[in-house]
């Protein structure tokens, strides 16, 4: 893509805007996101970018619990869109356009990974979302007090870092499917596998985080 026709003026990161464009979040958003998104495929850079304003926020969080941290997860992000603006007249509505956009993404993802051969930076610097609900639950009391928090902290930084040092195909599986939401289905498309597969690598996935886990709480 010519460098004038980029649909980014800044690096994507997790800070939000006000948008004046349609709301796709409402009941009848899925229609229009449908028009916004063949407008897109005949050319139309203004609506791309409503795209990106819906897109923005999911796209840089996914990447940044792959990647462990915000300039890593920025350039990914913002690769993701510029190769989504490249390819959106391949898009054929098949999958759901999050799922396309993660398949994009965690090709970046994979493919950086195999070709800098090095391990993400694990920047702990704020707080990391990872299996927030299943943290709740262990974390008794509605207002806890700071010994909770600093315990909450502790246990998301362990699971962090366990969720970190998986393979990078585990890891994918893992977030995408316990902190995406992605159904089975889903990440089989984002990952070309057979659905079979898909099920049977989490399974190992999630073993082996819980190998870790015991290993660590040892």
């Amino acid at each position: 893509m010519n460098s004038g026709a980029s649909p980014f003026s800044q690096k994507t990161t997790n800070s939000s805007g006000a948008s004046a464009s349609p709301d796709m979040n409402a009941p009848e958003g899925a229609s229009v996101e449908r028009k916004i998104i063949e407008r897109c495929q005949n050319g139309d850079l203004d609506a791309f970018n409503q795209l990106v304003h819906k897109y923005e926020r999911p796209l840089f969080n996914f990447s940044r619990r792959l990647t462990g941290n915000d300039e890593d997860a920025s350039d990914i992000a913002q690769e993701a869109f510029v190769r989504a603006y490249s390819a959106i007249r391949s898009f054929r509505g098949e999958a759901s356009f999050t799922t396309w956009l993660f398949k994009i993404t965690t090709n970046i993802y994979l493919d950086n990974r195999k070709r800098r051969n090095a391990h993400p930076t694990q920047s702990l610097d704020e707080a990391v979302e990872v299996l927030e609900g299943a943290l709740d639950r262990q974390i008794a009391g509605n207002s806890p007090d700071p010994i909770d928090i600093v315990e909450r902290n502790e246990r998301t930084e362990t699971i962090y870092k366990a969720i970190m040092s998986l393979p990078e195909y585990q890891r994918v599986l893992v977030i995408l499917y316990h902190q995406q939401a992605q159904s089975y289905e889903e990440i089989a498309e984002i990952m070309k596998l057979p659905l079979g597969t898909v099920k049977s690598r989490l399974n190992r996935a999630r073993f082996s985080l819980k190998e870790k886990l015991s290993q660590i709480l040892e």
